[in-house]
């Protein structure tokens, strides 16, 4: 069932979206640094993820029962929460987190940018959204700056292709996440509701690729750093999605998929500043263009 998003956001404040967009943007830019000190300090990516998603869940859904708005507990909720957490968590920050080590948070971060490209796209074929002439040159844009990223990536030094490849397909994911979270948006749940259900989703998805890959989940480097990290994630992870859903509920997929050009930017901008990693020319021009896409396919018709 589609939420009817657009007749929400005519009753809210412009300003209000805006700014959840711009906090959200920022926190989801914040996740690949995280995971590159958590890794640092004796984290395996998934081990990370896995408790970094389950404390956050854990968060929410005491936030939520406090709030007097507990998760859904019919057959078709855990369905709702399975999937979006297959698809929207799960898949997507496994291949990110396990692709921060081979081609650094930069590279993961920008990547975000490519959700409210692909999110249009997706729009499109199911009819969600009308094709517009300057979102289609937002999106060529978007391609064009998807081919400059890999190139800046790769005149730093050998990479490996496949780790790559893998960062940029969390994105699809992602894509697919917010138009499937809008369209079959349980009747009569609020965006509290649904955040924590997600997230604890996404940490029993997690578990099993955990282990199947031989990541620990518990014998861990819970002492100094290690932990305080993690106790940060989660905290992240937290605020990040009871955003992401009162986002999603008052602007729809598409203006809502936008968090990733703002997570890209900012993610970007900590891995070089706070992490030192390198930035070349085509990583910047990257950046440029992609955002330059992503401000035509947002743009609301005259």
């Amino acid at each position: 069932m589609s939420i009817p998003h657009a007749a929400v956001t005519r009753r809210t404040s412009s300003w209000l979206p805006l700014g959840i967009l711009l906090l959200v943007g920022v926190l989801l830019g914040l996740n690949a640094s995280l995971a590159k000190l958590g890794i640092a300090a004796g984290w395996p990516p998934l081990s990370f993820l896995f408790w970094g998603v389950l404390g956050g869940g854990v968060l929410l859904l005491l936030a939520a029962v406090a709030m007097g708005e507990r998760p859904g507990t019919r057959p078709q909720d855990f369905v709702y929460y399975l999937i979006a957490a297959l698809i929207s968590m799960a898949l997507p920050n496994a291949l990110a987190y396990s692709a921060v080590p081979h081609v650094g948070a930069g590279f993961v971060s920008l990547c975000m940018a490519f959700p409210p490209l692909l999110t249009y796209v997706f729009a499109l074929g199911l009819r969600m959204e009308t094709l517009r002439i300057v979102r289609g040159v937002g999106i060529v844009l978007g391609l064009i700056g998807a081919l400059m990223l890999t190139m800046g990536k790769a005149g730093q030094g050998p990479v490996e292709p496949w780790w790559m490849a893998a960062a940029m397909v969390g994105p699809v994911f992602l894509a697919m996440g917010n138009i499937y979270r809008t369209k079959w948006w349980p009747k009569g749940a609020s965006a509290m509701s649904l955040a924590p259900g997600m997230l604890l989703g996404g940490a029993l998805l997690v578990l099993p690729i955990a282990a199947i890959t031989g990541s620990p989940v518990l014998a861990l480097p819970w002492d100094g750093a290690g932990l305080w990290i993690v106790i940060a994630q989660m905290v992240t992870f937290a605020t990040t999605y009871a955003l992401y859903f009162v986002l999603q509920k008052i602007a729809g997929p598409v203006y809502m998929s936008q968090i990733g050009s703002i997570g890209a930017v900012s993610g970007a901008a900590i891995a070089v500043f706070a992490l030192g990693e390198q930035a070349n020319v085509l990583l910047v021009l990257a950046a440029v263009v992609v955002l330059a896409g992503v401000v035509l396919v947002s743009r609301k018709p005259a």
